[in-house]
């Protein structure tokens, strides 16, 4: 196959190589090196993005060495510079946050909600960062939304740079205050119950820091020019949701989503009946988002693959399958759909399968 036709990616480690074909109809040289993992690409600047390097599941021993979430915010970046531009100001990301480094984990792998919402945390802050060379996000007007104050605190701790802390930290609850008046936010019974608590023991302190130490949060002033909302929702309070439409209502300023399994709520995973008030927010604003950079993995009867889209780009689906040949493992990816509106999973995984048969 020459190289007019496909992507190949060739690694070397030790004595065994590992061949990576991406089915592409275009064409251009970038090579890079990173430490003992070498790649060779072809690639082209051309209607569809290539996926990140690393990502399959036949690549885990070596996406431990690569820092590919650091890829992933350089797309989500390109991306939503260009979804700005184009007026859009409900923008989703939704990728894998644990693959990548000495602790590499995939979307198939055991882990938890903490350890997927500190990876998210992380990825927020250091996304922040990466945009502050926009003016249009000096003083202050820049905000990295936390589902709750503890997580605030953390990454407070963990992020103390100047170039981190450009950024106002806050909550999904301070700012729905903010905007809407005091007492407007939509608390989960357990975190009125906690606070009631926390106000209790504080004595005359008001408030024992149950929850987290309030003084962590920025103040905030005026309003922001762009609000980063890290993981709403998922693996927490369906009232992350509510809240952040109250927030966006009284500040419809661009909104970005780190995370927040908005397929959750476009799929109807909670019942109408049982999430009323759930419902109407989905029906009235999150069918409203635009999937800046989007990266969700398939699965079924064996094979695998992904469901991807970089604003402004069509949406793909990606098969990933792979050969043997002596000491040589070759990975093909090969773009099997592409469409203008969001496939569903089960058309997507119908997509996958048809043509993996082929390949089997």
């Amino acid at each position: 196959m020459g190289l007019s036709t496909a992507t190949t990616f060739l690694i070397h480690i030790g004595l065994v190589s590992f061949t990576i074909i991406s089915a592409f109809p275009f064409s251009i040289e970038r090579n890079y090196d990173l430490g003992s993992v070498r790649f060779s690409s072809s690639l082209n600047a051309g209607q569809l993005s290539s996926l990140p390097d690393g990502i399959s599941v036949y690549e885990k021993s070596d996406s431990k060495y690569m820092d590919i979430q650091a890829d992933f915010r350089a797309r989500a970046k390109t991306a939503l510079d260009k979804a700005i531009a184009d007026g859009v100001t409900l923008c989703e990301f939704e990728f894998p946050p644990l693959i990548g480094g000495d602790q590499s984990k995939t979307q198939f792998d055991d882990f938890d909600n903490i350890q997927e919402l500190d990876k998210n945390k992380d990825w927020s802050v250091l996304f922040g960062a990466s945009l502050m060379s926009n003016k249009a996000y000096d003083d202050g007007k820049m905000w990295l939304v936390f589902p709750d104050i503890k997580e605030c605190e953390i990454a407070k701790k963990e992020w103390a740079g100047k170039r981190y802390r450009a950024a106002k930290f806050t909550t999904i609850e301070a700012v729905t205050n903010y905007f809407q008046g005091e007492g407007s936010y939509d608390a989960p019974w357990g975190a009125n119950l906690i606070n009631g608590l926390s106000k209790v023991m504080g004595g005359e302190k008001g408030d024992a820091g149950l929850l987290g130490d309030k003084d962590s949060l920025d103040e905030l002033v005026s309003s922001p020019e762009l609000a980063i909302v890290v993981q709403p929702g998922n693996g927490g309070p369906v009232e992350d949701w509510i809240n952040c439409e109250k927030i966006y209502e009284a500040n419809p300023a661009t909104m970005v989503i780190v995370n927040g399994a908005l397929d959750k709520l476009r799929g109807g995973y909670y019942a109408p009946v049982f999430f009323p008030k759930l419902a109407k927010s989905v029906d009235r604003f999150f069918t409203k988002f635009e999937s800046v950079f989007y990266l969700k993995p398939l699965s079924d009867k064996g094979m695998y693959g992904w469901i991807y889209r970089v604003y402004p780009e069509q949406w793909q689906v990606i098969l990933q399958t792979k050969s043997e040949n002596s000491n040589q493992m070759i990975v093909e990816n090969t773009v099997v759909y592409t469409s203008d509106e969001r496939p569903d999973y089960n058309t997507a995984v119908g997509k996958l399968l048809a043509v993996g048969r082929t390949k089997a």
